[in-house]
């Protein structure tokens, strides 16, 4: 994973998405007598996410690397996800809306962790990157259909 060289940069999440996130995963997992469960963690342990306070990486992949970085400045909007049988699990989906050309909507799904707490922390992050790189929401507006 993606290190963090900048002394001021902190980490606000690192980790995989929840190997089983949702009542669904689990009965699949339970039905097919483990064999789901499996396919579910070999999913997980190949997607990593890291958000900082500058950045956020995302790094899929066995033998090939795929690595996606956004800077956090780039972040127009968070919506946040939490269907019911993933509530019940402890999990959620982050939808980052972003100014970026390559990835202008960035999923983060089933982050196992509270994320309206991670959304609380990253807001803050979001407006201190965007003023110290003078960002304006005048500038480049991005329409969402």
């Amino acid at each position: 994973m993606t290190k963090v060289p900048l002394p001021d940069e902190r980490i606000l999440f690192k980790g995989h998405p929840a190997v089983i996130g949702s009542v669904t995963r689990l009965l699949i997992s339970i039905f097919t007598l483990g064999i789901g469960a499996i396919w579910y963690w070999l999913q997980s342990i190949n997607t990593k996410y890291l958000i900082t306070s500058q950045r956020i990486v995302i790094e899929r992949g066995v033998f090939s690397k795929d690595i996606e970085t956004l800077e956090i400045y780039q972040v127009d909007d968070i919506q946040l996800e939490m269907p019911f049988n993933q509530r019940i699990m402890g999990t959620g989906n982050m939808l980052l809306l972003t100014r970026d050309i390559s990835a202008p909507k960035l999923l983060l799904n089933r982050l196992p962790t509270d994320v309206r707490e991670l959304y609380e922390q990253m807001r803050p992050c979001i407006q201190q990157a965007r003023f110290r790189f003078h960002v304006r929401d005048e500038e480049n507006p991005r329409e969402y259909p």
